[in-house]
């Protein structure tokens, strides 16, 4: 059985990994996104609708602060950077609502866009809840439509683990759309019955923090909408954390959050991680 690690030893972890640190996306591609914010382009507001009014200077000071990115902008290229312990303090924060949502015997909506890496931790947590005695809600069964932002791909809900994703002919799908997300909540609230928690990440985050859903998410330092509405309050929590590393890698963090939680149960077994090369730290390019 994996023990969870101390916070020490978890921020060695996400540093020898690249989930934090120095990390694989590349800080150009950081950077192509923060003007989208001030522009209000859908592609980069993940389903949000900032109140405030946010230029470039403003993103790049926020995601300094809120994820550790360099605040120089002149710094233009070459790998961009999350602060691990930055990532230690959103771990902790959602560990907390993790845990009054297994003391309420919460409702909870839990999604992913990033199949290929966060589905890992997610799975964990969804396990856990339930055995807490949480109900996790699975609307969306019968959806299905363009998932939008250039890709033009059909899609519909499917669940694993009682985890949203997106899948389209038998693939699943890497997707930042909010649309699945907002037809979820359509069919929810018709039905009377709309999640405490949503545990989410990209646009099935964000679309559900706007509707005014109590949400906690992942968000990569080229994810700036999500640390936007964690800053103006529409986001609960905002956990800054490279979202695409081999999913085995994330096995300790899944360990600590359920550790901190409470959720962590005797006969609890998530996989351990093998050692890795650096070349073995990273499943893809930025997402």
């Amino acid at each position: 059985m994996i023990t969870a690690m101390s916070r020490q030893d978890l921020r060695a972890h996400l540093t020898a990994t690249a989930i934090a640190g120095p990390v694989a996306t590349p800080r150009e591609n950081s950077l192509r996104k923060y003007p989208g914010i001030g522009a209000r382009d859908p592609e980069h507001l993940f389903g949000l609708r900032p109140s405030a009014t946010w230029d470039f200077d403003d993103v790049l000071k926020l995601m300094a602060r809120r994820c550790g990115v360099s605040p120089d902008p002149q710094y233009t290229s070459g790998p961009d950077h999350i602060d691990p312990d930055l990532v230690l303090d959103g771990l902790d924060a959602m560990s907390q609502r993790l845990a009054a949502a297994a003391q309420a015997k919460a409702t909870v909506v839990i999604a992913t866009g990033h199949p290929a890496g966060l589905l890992a931790v997610h799975a964990e947590l969804s396990r856990a809840l339930t055995a807490a005695g949480c109900r996790l809600l699975t609307p969306g069964l019968l959806w299905n439509g363009d998932i939008g932002f250039g890709q033009r791909e059909w899609a519909e809900v499917r669940y694993l683990d009682n985890v949203a994703t997106l899948s389209s002919r038998g693939s699943l799908l890497h997707s930042h759309s909010p649309a699945p997300m907002e037809a979820m909540l359509q069919e929810m609230s018709l039905a009377g019955e709309l999640p405490d928690l949503v545990i989410a990440d990209h646009g099935l985050a964000g679309a559900a923090a706007q509707a005014g859903i109590r949400t906690v998410c992942f968000a990569d330092c080229n994810d700036p909408g999500l640390f936007v509405g964690a800053e103006e309050g529409v986001v609960d929590v905002c956990v800054p954390i490279d979202d695409n590393v081999l999913p085995h890698l994330y096995a300790p963090v899944s360990a600590y959050l359920l550790h901190r939680s409470g959720l962590m149960r005797a006969d609890h077994r998530p996989s351990a991680p093998p050692g890795v090369t650096v070349l073995q730290q990273r499943a893809g390019g930025a997402g």
